[in-house]
This record gives structure tokens, sequence and C-alpha cells, in this order.
């Protein structure tokens, strides 16, 4: 490292205390801890700027976490050079940057280190991966959020458990009364549905323990802006508990999304809850009651004895027809009559896995692969599909993702940064159980992963670090009407919005 051979410009980022260029080296480990010795400089133990050592300048330090120095999906090791404000003389080896970009270790003193902090500032500049605006919504148990457009103006807007946001102001304006409970709010999730047909969007929420969903009635243009609270109502009651997320999303193909309920619990029933049409009234031109849903859930039952923490929907047969997948294992979609009858339990796995997982054929060979997070561990991962053994059982290959940070407990999958390529988002989910996880004093981190489908692997981007966590949902959706992909959340951290810059 000396002499400068393997090392190449990384992504600067902006450190909280100041500016922070990043710097990578291909060489080992060993190799690499050895010339910080010389440097007289130490890893950190945590995600902070380590403090030289013998009062030497504070410019080098490594960005790490869980007493190892982190390694990048290309396997290289993160150097992270602070530029403070007054630079004192130093006499050792620092990187000098070039026209191609690559840094070469050369004996310089001041002069040189003001030349690259005026460097760095440049390259921040110009770099072409998305960076984000921060904007802190609201703090407070809530770890559910949904975007819409709730009042009509044709901006999207924000529902996040008590509060909606409007597009554009982002002030928390009220919407329901939520208790707390035992370290949460007694809400798992929100989402948006004109539920009463009025043409406005309703919310639909659920929760951990109590067994009733809920629609909350969209008060209209004046009582939005009087900030009247949603009128709630009872959609239906499951009689079940232990619930631990759900997903409304079509599995049928007729358009309309259907109630997929998740638990915690092993060897409880998997429910499905359908929003079929009620029987139109019989009294014509009658002002139509917006109290009432337009629609009643109809459960079926896809069996009596597997579900446990994790859920997904998707083809993993490959026959076209989206499956659901849980926690121990998965229900294969009939080809014909579909609520009509059990489906078939596949017992493949037994994960604690993320809520939701993704189905998404990764590498390109037309079957689905599995995209997870351990909820509430550490550990990050793809299964890759390799089809059926002789006794017709999907057989997978694992790949780790990351392993840097725990309770990966939601993913999103969506083009964040504009190539026409999906990338997976996700983060921790802060003080999940309340930090009796593994990791679950460390701090909140929020990232995105492109996949390179001709190497088969996921390389890492930051988000935020150090404020910014998960909750139970990911909003990935142009908010503020650039064209660019912005991120919501809701979590113990907060509620935030991501703008994407």
């Amino acid at each position: 490292m000396g002499n400068g051979q393997d090392l190449t410009a990384g992504q600067p980022v902006l450190h909280e205390h100041g500016k922070t260029a990043v710097f990578f080296c291909n060489r080992d480990r060993n190799h690499f801890v050895r010339r910080l010795q010389s440097w007289r400089y130490s890893p950190t133990s945590d995600r902070s700027l380590t403090p030289c050592v013998k009062k030497q300048p504070q410019l080098l330090a490594i960005y790490g976490q869980r007493k190892n120095i982190p390694v990048t999906q290309s396997g290289r090791y993160v150097i992270c050079f602070h530029l403070p404000t007054l630079l004192l003389p130093f006499t050792g080896e620092i990187p000098q940057l070039v026209e191609n970009k690559v840094f070469t270790m050369l004996n310089r003193s001041l002069n040189a280190l003001l030349a690259l902090a005026c460097i760095a500032t440049s390259v921040l500049a110009q770099d072409s991966q998305p960076r984000y605006e921060v904007k802190l919504l609201t703090v407070d148990a809530n770890e559910g959020i949904a975007a819409g457009d709730v009042d009509g103006d044709g901006k999207p807007d924000l529902v996040a458990g008590r509060n909606w946001y409007r597009g554009g102001e982002w002030a928390p304006r009220p919407l329901r009364n939520i208790a707390d409970w035992n370290g949460y709010v007694e809400s798992n999730g929100d989402y948006l549905l004109d539920v009463n047909g009025d043409g406005r969007l309703d919310v639909i929420a659920g929760s951990f323990t109590p067994t009733e969903i809920h629609w909350y009635e969209n008060p209209g243009k004046e009582g939005l802006r009087l900030g009247k609270h949603w009128k709630q109502h009872l959609l239906v009651d499951t009689k079940n508990t232990r619930n631990e997320g759900q997903l409304l999303q079509d599995i049928d193909g007729d358009g309309r999304p259907e109630w997929i309920v998740n638990s915690w619990s092993n060897d409880v029933p998997t429910v499905i809850w359908r929003l079929v049409d009620k029987p139109k009234a019989e009294v014509k031109d009658k002002k139509p009651n917006t109290s009432q849903a337009i629609y009643e859930m109809q459960p079926h039952e896809l069996g009596k004895k597997a579900n446990g923490h994790g859920l997904a929907v998707g083809d993993i047969s490959g026959d076209g027809l989206t499956d659901v997948l849980v926690g121990q294992g998965w229900y294969e979609q009939p080809k014909e009559n579909a609520w009509g009858q059990p489906w078939k339990f596949h017992a493949d796995w037994k994960l604690h896995a993320s809520v939701p997982m993704i189905v998404t054929d990764l590498d390109q060979d037309g079957d689905g692969d599995l995209i997870f997070g351990k909820g509430h561990d550490y550990g990050l991962l793809w299964w890759q599909n390799e089809g059926v053994d002789a006794n017709g059982k999907l057989q997978w290959k694992e790949h780790e993702i990351d392993r840097s940070f725990s309770q990966p407990h939601t993913l999103a999958w969506a083009d964040i940064d504009g190539d026409g390529s999906s990338e997976l988002i996700t983060g921790k989910r802060y003080y999940g159980h309340n930090g009796n996880d593994p990791g679950g004093q460390e701090m909140p981190c929020l990232y995105y992963y492109d996949w390179d489908a001709k190497i088969q692997k996921f390389t890492r981007n930051t988000i935020e670090e150090g404020h910014v966590g998960c909750g139970l949902q990911i909003v990935t959706t142009d908010l503020n009407g650039d064209n660019k992909c912005d991120v919501a959340v809701a979590g113990k951290s907060g509620t935030y919005i991501l703008f994407a810059k």
C-alpha cells in the first residue's frame, strides 16, 4: 500500500462531523492492518472516526463495525480520511488524487492535505450514485407507513400510524389514535385502499395481538383541512392473534388485492382474507352510506398447521401462479379452484425470516429465487433456486449478502437509482424486541444493494447510517415530483423521508 498500488478511488461520503473521503484497499487484511499500524493508527470497533494515536492529526480511520474491518462486495477494505477544519503538519504517507482517480501514496505535508480536501469535495459533487436529504417527520413507536394521494391534489402523501403527512408540506396531521403496547404501538402496518367506494383512499390496519382488522374512513377535503380524526370501522374480527404482519397483494390475478396474514407462531393456520363485493343495496337513488365498506372479508385457510415468522408471495413452482411463502415452508397455488380447496404445503425450510421476503429471478434462469433477512438476528441472504430433486423437493444454494448489521426485518425491491433495474432496500428494524435481539443496541442503518446478474453479487450502498432505521414497511416512490425515487420509513428511530438528490 505504501507504493500506491492497489488503491482506487471509492465512493466519497459526508461524515456527520466533517468531510470524509473513502478509499478502498484491494490487499489482504493483514497487510492492511500492518500498514495502519505503521501509520500509528488503529482500527475502530464502531462506526465512528478513530482518533489518532500519539496525538497525530485526525486524518485516518477505519469505518467498521463489531470489531471487524468491513469488506465490500468486491473484497476491498475501506479506509476513511477525515479532513478537519484545522490541519496539523503531517509527514506520513498521504493519498494524492490524479486525473484517472487512482490514488498513489506520496510523502507530502500540509499543502498536499489541503489539496486533498478540495479534491474530495469535488469528487463528492461528481458522484453519480443517489445521495439523500434526510427529513424527520415525527418520533414514536409506530412502524407502519404507506404512500398515496390522500387529499386528491395529485401529489403523493404519507400515512404512518397516528398521522398523515400532506405531500410537499410533510407536517403531521391527525389520523387515528393508537395505544402503546409493550414497547410497540398496537398496529403492525398501514395499507391504503378505497374501502367505501367514495373515490378517496382509506386506511386498513391490523395489529400484533388484537384480532380485529379496522378501516379508517378518509374524512374528505374539509375534514382533512380541519385536522379531523378518521372514523374507525370494523372490517372483520379474524379471531386470530399473534400476527407478525401482513401483505395486501393480488394473489389470484383478478386485479383486487388479498389480505395475507403471517403469524410469528409455527404450526398455526395460514389464512388469506379475500375482499369480496357486498350485495348492492336494493334501494336505488339513495345517497350511499360512506361509513359502510363495499367489501366483505372472506377467509380462505391455506393450511391448518404451517405458518411461522416470514412472508412472501411469488411463483417459485414455475407454473405461472403466485405461491405463498411462510417461515415453515411454502403453499403451492392450485391450478384450478384456488379458493375452494386447501393449498399443497411444502415443508422445504424452517426460517425466522423477514416480512416480506422477496421472490424474483436473480440469476435469470427462469425460476424464482428467494431473498430474505433474518428478522431478529444478523444475516441478509439470497437462495438460488436449483430446481427439484428426485423427490420433487426444491433445492436451494445459499448466498450471503450482508451480515454486518442485525434485524433486516423488512425488505423492498424497487428501482431506487433509476438505472432500469430493481435494487434491494433494507436496514435495521431499530429496537425490534426492545433492543434484546442480537445487535439490538447497535445503531440504525438503511441501505440499498445493486444486483449484478453476471457475477451474481450484491453491492451495498448507504442511504443513511446512525439515525434512520426501518420498522415494518418501506416506501419507495417519487415523493417530491423530481422523477427520482425517494424512500420513506417508520420505526422506533422515527418516521423519515429520505429525498434522493
